[in-house]
């Protein structure tokens, strides 16, 4: 039986469409995905993201351990700060992608995608050696993201202390809408400006109706799949998983193969880079007419040549986008390959990502 989060009555009062998603009862939309888009784009939306985990490394060896177990360098992050990162497995694929939360050296907090909820958590135990204690938070906490051009100064208006001075990618512990114990953090997976806010599971609701209150629209996952895919942004499972290695998938940049003492996948990662990538991500837009789905061929001359691994009919282009797995000599812009959409080629041309400007960080 799935899971529910601690927002499914809210879901349900607000005639929410639920779907299963990695094991639990999430909203796929309300009123409406372009509806709901729009929102997040031009105004303010929020998101229940409860079921995504959350897991702690504690202890004095706590930093040294989180060095060797992921492919970012901790060592440049201050406490305070958060840092996009990546586990991966010996040969180099990823495992997960993460944001890990830096409270001090001894204290780091970790939020890992719902698929990787046990994965995770059982792979950090078993790697991360002693004077660590690595914990499981997952039912711990709820979390709400509120995203948009709005949400910044509408969010720092709940919260005590004020949150609006936080730049990208630092967080901050603060009583949210009369909620205490939460952990407000200026990250998103919308490419807009905003907070995602973890709140103790009893005041999710409270959090919720408040920011209902103001006028807030709620989201489903229907607008986070096309808001994320617009700005490139990866889903594991979908654009990456461990047989892609973060290099392929396009996340070289949260790769440091020059850290001392390397990670768990790093000398697999070296070897790939001094052989080439043989295939790489690339984002694209159809030419002829349908939309691109995870799993359809990618063909030339008539030769299957990679695979689509996300695609929609972007909202604000109203265009047909997508990311595919493609040979290296194509994955450039301009290039040109087919995709088999209900059996028939479809032209696509490799285009510069992101699709649609983020905001600048």
């Amino acid at each position: 039986m799935p899971l529910r989060t601690p927002l499914y009555d809210a879901h349900l009062a607000a005639s929410a469409r639920m779907v299963e998603f990695a094991g639990f009862e999430m909203p796929v939309q309300y009123q409406g995905l372009l509806e709901e888009h729009a929102a997040v784009r031009e105004n303010v939306g929020m998101f229940d993201v409860s079921h995504m985990g959350e897991i702690t490394l504690e202890g004095p060896r706590a930093l040294e351990a989180a060095q060797r177990l992921v492919t970012n360098d901790l060592s440049k992050c201050k406490d305070g700060q958060a840092q996009y990162s990546a586990l991966c497995n010996e040969k180099g694929g990823v495992i997960d992608d993460i944001i890990v939360y830096r409270f001090s050296p001894e204290r780091l907090f970790i939020c890992v995608n719902a698929s990787g909820r046990e994965k995770d958590f059982d792979w950090m135990r078993a790697h991360a050696g002693d004077g660590v204690a690595v914990g499981q938070r997952s039912d711990d906490w709820a979390q709400i993201a509120v995203q948009g051009p709005n949400a910044p100064k509408l969010v720092d208006s709940l919260c005590e202390p004020r949150v609006l001075d936080l730049a990208y990618y630092h967080f901050r512990e603060a009583t949210v809408a009369g909620v205490r114990g939460c952990i407000v953090a200026r990250t998103g997976y919308t490419g807009e400006d905003g907070f995602e806010v973890f709140v103790p599971p009893q005041g999710a609701r409270k959090l919720w109706d408040a920011l209902l209150s103001r006028g807030v629209v709620p989201c489903g996952l229907g607008a986070r799949d096309s808001l994320r895919l617009e700005v490139a942004y990866r889903l594991y499972g979908n654009d990456m998983d461990e047989e892609h290695t973060p290099l392929e998938a396009g996340l070289g940049w949260i790769v440091k193969l020059d850290k001392r003492g390397g990670f768990i996948g790093s000398d697999a990662l070296i070897r790939q880079k001094q052989e080439g990538l043989k295939r790489r991500l690339a984002g694209f837009k159809l030419t002829g007419k349908g939309i691109a789905r995870h799993g359809y061929p990618v063909v030339r001359e008539g030769e299957r040549i990679g695979e689509v691994t996300s695609g929609t009919m972007s909202p604000v282009l109203k265009e047909p986008i997508g990311l595919a797995y493609v040979p290296t000599a194509l994955a450039k812009d301009g290039s040109t390959f087919e995709i088999e959409i209900r059996s028939k080629p479809v032209a696509a041309r490799v285009v510069k990502t992101p699709f649609v400007e983020k905001i600048k960080s």
